[in-house]
């Protein structure tokens, strides 16, 4: 089924584009909302898990809490998006993006969270949690991913479409090694 693209996609400006120190509490908010959605979603959240910055202690980032669920396939989409709409998530399609579906808490701007819902063992699944593992073990590349995100908002106070192109090539390149990364931890049965 062809999806066409949320308005909000488009949207330049938003009060959640700041980057703020890490906040502890974080973590406890993610496992609560996981546990809701696993909730709402029964045998169709095969993994449920905190990405992005938010889930990288010590690490600085936007106020907004990145979630991931995998379910056993991206179609058909009725099964888990009336589930998460009825907890208060804005499906926001992009058929750019047909097998990565993108929620946000509030419908409104600024949000709190966003749920990226994509098929469990795909690439999108394994990139994600890669990244994070990633920046967790290397303090370094953390700060440099911090330095990045603070240097953008200084340049372009929150605007979102400007930060996202700012961070993009910087992005590609984190996620190529830290895919790099966890294939060689794999290799070597590293947890």
């Amino acid at each position: 089924m062809n999806l066409e693209r949320h308005l909000s996609l488009n949207d330049r400006f938003d009060a959640a584009i700041r980057v703020v120190d890490h906040d502890p509490e974080w973590l406890e908010r993610a496992e609560a909302e996981l546990r809701r959605v696993e909730q709402a979603l029964g045998p169709l959240a095969i993994r449920t898990e905190h990405v992005g910055s938010t889930a990288v202690a010590g690490l600085a980032a936007k106020p907004i809490l990145d979630l991931q669920v995998s379910v056993p396939a991206i179609e058909p989409r009725a099964g888990y998006v009336e589930s998460l709409e009825r907890l208060g998530y804005l499906f926001v399609p992009d058929p750019d993006s047909p097998d990565l579906h993108l929620f946000a808490k509030p419908a409104r701007r600024p949000r709190s969270h966003h749920l990226h819902v994509c098929p469990a063992g795909s690439d999108h699944e394994l990139r994600h949690v890669a990244v994070r593992d990633f920046l967790r073990v290397h303090p370094e590349e953390a700060a440099r991913y911090e330095a990045l995100k603070r240097k953008l908002v200084r340049q372009h106070p929150r605007d979102r479409l400007a930060y996202i192109a700012g961070k993009d090539r910087y992005v590609r390149g984190l996620e190529a090694t830290a895919l790099e990364w966890a294939k060689a931890q794999a290799a070597r049965g590293a947890p």
